[in-house]
């Protein structure tokens, strides 16, 4: 797998200071899209032990309050076996540090009915993500005042307790993630 860059000092990503990781690779191609270079599976650098060592040193600082995911597109099947070891071990690190991640695949209807990828993977990043932002990019939809994401087509979902309930439960500022 391969990554296009990493921020250690995002504030755009998600709620307060945090270190975002934008994977390469991605089939969705949504138009006018911010990063189109990460569509390339073979764009950026290796995502080897050494770089996830330094994300998960950036990760130290108390004012850290978690890690994004974002892309090129982190459920491309080629991503996930890489990035759910990696998720996995953010989690048993910090495990009060919350997790985002960007997709522009369908929560349930994708990515719940293992539509993308290998279900067991798919459910192992699951299980590591606190706040997932879904939903392709649509420029017909697009709204500069939407938080934390591009169009109002896109959803601001949290995941642990969607998947305990069975059902969408969104965040807001009313209904944070726990850790943020």
């Amino acid at each position: 797998m391969n990554y296009a860059n990493i921020k250690y000092y995002d504030i755009a990503n998600g709620p307060g200071v945090r270190v975002s990781l934008f994977v390469s690779g991605c089939r969705n191609h949504c138009k006018n899209c911010f990063n189109p270079e990460t569509w390339d599976f073979n764009y950026g650098q290796p995502f080897t032990k050494k770089v996830q060592d330094d994300i998960i040193n950036g990760l130290s600082p108390g004012y850290i309050q978690g890690v994004s995911l974002l892309g090129g597109e982190p459920f491309e099947p080629e991503n996930q076996p890489e990035l759910a070891h990696f998720l996995e071990r953010v989690k048993s690190t910090y495990p009060k540090k919350s997790v985002w991640c960007y997709t522009g695949y369908d929560f349930d209807a994708d990515l719940l009915a293992g539509k993308k990828g290998n279900i067991d993977t798919v459910m192992r990043m699951l299980k590591c993500i606190d706040v997932l932002v879904d939903g392709r990019f649509v420029e017909e939809l697009k709204n500069p005042a939407l938080q934390f994401r591009g169009s109002s087509n896109q959803r601001v979902i949290l995941v642990q307790p969607s998947l305990a309930k069975k059902e969408i439960v969104l965040w807001n500022k009313d209904n944070p993630c726990k850790y943020d």
